[in-house]
């Protein structure tokens, strides 16, 4: 993408002024996206992302910039008004690049690129139509469908060079459902760093009943009463609970500055014996997997809690510089936009020993969230609430009566200690997720898994 002669003179123009690392990281992406309301298209684009971005440490502090111009002499340009913000002397750092050999664990068999726009709509109308006939009362269906090819090269002054391709797709349906008057939604999605082989027509048709068999399903519930009581959640994407009220907790852009509640408190227990969380790149094809990271660095398997107690932490570089421990990995950015920082990348909680059946009747009363929707949480205390957008009330041993406007509210701390049961069913599910680099995807999953006590909100 840019000639190693190049690449070596912007990083020496950027070290020019005292600084002691200096990063380039170039991108060229590809996005394609179609959305469709009704059997219609509302929307197909196409885009192009391209540019570079610059980036110097001095010490514990960084200063980041980029462009759209990758010409040798505004990338040196850019370079040298970066590190006019360092006061210092020219270390004159020699600079010897080494071509890193990526190690593929995103086999790819079938591109974006080699795939008409009329069949990529076609996947979207198939799943549609699925969910459209579910049931006379769907009254509407949305999809959307998104693909990207992204090409990157990342290189530093300590001789890392290296390339990569990423790609990624996801398609999602979305179906209301009418009742007497009552409207419900309903959600099914699919998505993963690989291919487009990943969609076929029983894959396809599985995402429109999916979605529509949730808003049906929710279009006839009860309201969901309020208080205290046992949860059970469901695997999957129940999982995006430890993701936000835990997991962002747990990387080094809170953790360096502090503001974690985490902080400080490795090799202590603060989770059940029963919870072992893990957040892992390295899984083949997975939402949130990479061959190498934003800061050109492969991915690695990190056990974040282990039977309780705190083991490590999701660390960039410069969080590692700050914090005096080693990068674990977690170097991210959406683009070439955003400096990159410590993101999760596949996190979830580990299967443990128990049976879905078992836990289920071992509840005498709660709630049982088999699907988890959106909500929001205060990353500094943990904080968090959390919609359900699937959710049955549990009763003696067994899962009685949908009921419909479940939130529930806590503390990841506290959940977190709460976790009693874990089964053995361990799934993931795709979302994006937004930090100081911007968005980018990652997978969220657990097994099933019981909380003992959480506040249920309720309008009943």
């Amino acid at each position: 993408m840019l000639k190693e002669s190049i690449v070596k003179e912007v990083l020496q123009a950027a070290l020019s002024t005292g600084g002691d690392f200096a990063e380039i990281f170039v991108e060229d992406r590809h996005d394609n996206g179609i959305t469709m309301i009704g059997g219609k298209i509302e929307n197909s684009n196409a885009g192009r992302t391209y540019g570079a971005g610059i980036r110097i440490f001095n010490g514990k502090n960084s200063i980041y910039g980029y462009t759209n111009d990758t010409s040798k002499e505004n990338l040196i340009k850019v370079a040298k008004e970066i590190a006019s913000s360092i006061s210092g002397v020219d270390k004159n750092l020699g600079i010897d690049m080494v071509k890193k050999c990526v190690n593929i664990i995103n086999p790819i068999k079938i591109m974006p690129t080699d795939v008409s726009k009329s069949d990529k709509i076609g996947f979207l109308r198939m799943a549609a139509e699925e969910a459209k006939n579910y049931s006379n009362e769907i009254t509407q269906v949305r999809g959307s469908y998104m693909d990207y090819v992204q090409n990157i090269l990342v290189a530093n002054s300590e001789g890392v060079y290296a390339e990569d391709q990423r790609v990624r797709t996801r398609l999602n349906i979305g179906a209301v459902a009418s009742v007497n008057g009552e409207m419900q939604t309903g959600g099914a999605d699919t998505g993963a760093h690989v291919g487009l082989e990943i969609y076929n027509d029983d894959v396809l048709k599985g995402i429109g009943r999916e979605a529509s068999r949730i808003a049906t399903t929710m279009a006839h519930a009860d309201l969901c009463p309020s208080g205290k009581m046992t949860a059970i959640i469901d695997n999957g994407f129940g999982g995006v609970i430890f993701h936000e009220a835990c997991g962002h907790g747990l990387e080094a852009t809170s953790v360096a500055k502090g503001t974690s509640v985490y902080c400080d408190k490795l090799g202590q227990k603060i989770a059940s014996d029963v919870v072992t969380a893990i957040d892992d790149g390295t899984i083949e094809n997975g939402w949130g997997s990479f061959n190498i990271n934003d800061e050109g660095e492969a991915p690695q398997r990190n056990v974040l809690l282990e039977n309780g107690v705190l083991k490590g932490y999701m660390i960039d570089k410069l969080g590692s510089r700050r914090m005096n421990m080693p990068q674990t990995g977690a170097g991210r950015r959406q683009s070439y936009q955003y400096a990159p920082t410590s993101r999760m990348t596949n996190t979830y909680i580990a299967p443990g020993q128990s049976e879905n059946e078992d836990i289920i009747k071992n509840t005498e009363y709660g709630i049982y969230a088999k699907k988890m929707g959106g909500g929001s949480v205060n990353p500094a205390t943990g904080d968090f609430n959390f919609a359900v957008l699937e959710g049955y009330l549990v009763r003696n041993g067994e899962i009685a009566e949908p009921v419909r406007g479940a939130t529930l509210i806590g503390t990841g701390l506290e959940v977190i200690q709460k976790i009693d049961m874990v089964g053995k069913d361990l799934a993931h599910g795709q979302g994006m997720c937004g930090s100081a680099s911007g968005s980018i995807p990652t997978w969220v999953g657990q097994p099933m898994i019981r909380v003992s006590e959480i506040t249920v909100g309720g309008r009943k």
